[in-house]
């Protein structure tokens, strides 16, 4: 027996056909352009400028993010970086070259001491606290009396000189370990990582080898007393890993 016809000789069969080839097609149209939200168009990796618009399968609309404890919303084409003009040269002339910095590499964002443009807000723990505070500040978390405490040491340089007193230890309160210690300098109070930091009990001493002693003076600050933002978090770490590029001038030179 045919099939029913619906008009002329399009039947069921076929109409059940031309959806299901509209419907992939859409449906690869979709997942394209769902996976190309991030990253896309492309960027000149010196410049930053767009480097290829991109075409149908590139335009889908940013993603938005929701923010836990009523910090609102945030999306990746927020923090889109502008075009800027870093002092430095290319060490030859090729596009993979490294760059040489004619400038201050640590202000300069430059290499190892570069940083990204993240929330001027504080991490918070799962339930919205603070996540990162003084050790003084908190009445129940202490260091293990197996350890050497920090505090009241003092904190030594690459340079092997006296960078200033370390005057307290801010603590993770989401995985309870010590992440940056405050220093006490001639140019006010500074935070250090503890990732990068020696602890010498015995000699009563911090040891710190990324930066000289005189170049705690320039570790990006802290804007409010107590509490640290993700962006002041980025800067800071981004200043002592440069330090270790660009602390030294020879540093910069090859070890052979």
């Amino acid at each position: 027996m045919d099939d029913v016809k619906i008009v002329g000789t399009l039947d069921v069969t076929q109409l059940v056909f031309y959806a299901f080839v509209l419907f992939f097609i859409a449906l690869v149209f979709y997942l394209r352009r769902e996976d190309r939200r991030e990253g896309y168009p492309l960027e000149d990796e010196a410049t930053g400028m767009v480097d290829t618009p991109g075409g149908p399968l590139s335009r889908a609309e940013p993603k938005t993010f929701l923010l836990p404890h009523g910090q609102g919303t945030s999306s990746p084409e927020r923090w889109r970086r502008d075009p800027v003009d870093i002092p430095a040269k290319r060490a030859f002339g090729s596009n993979g070259a490294p760059y040489v910095p004619t400038g201050d590499p640590f202000a300069d964002r430059l290499g190892p001491a570069s940083w990204t443009e993240r929330m001027h807000t504080p991490d918070l723990t799962a339930d919205g606290r603070l996540r990162i505070v003084p050790l003084s500040s908190t009445d129940h978390v202490t260091v293990s009396p197996r350890d050497a405490q920090p505090v009241g040491m003092t904190m030594i340089g690459a340079d092997g000189k006296e960078a200033g007193k370390v005057t307290d230890a801010w603590v993770d309160m989401s995985e309870h370990h010590i992440r940056y210690l405050e220093v006490a300098t001639p140019g006010g109070q500074v935070l250090a990582p503890m990732a990068m930091a020696k602890v010498h009990g015995k000699r009563g001493v911090v040891v710190i080898d990324a930066i000289r002693a005189d170049q705690f003076a320039g570790v990006p600050k802290i804007k409010q007393p107590g509490t640290i933002t993700l962006n002041e978090e980025e800067r800071i770490v981004a200043y002592f890993g440069g330090g270790y590029l660009y602390a030294d001038p020879q540093r910069q030179e090859p070890l052979i």
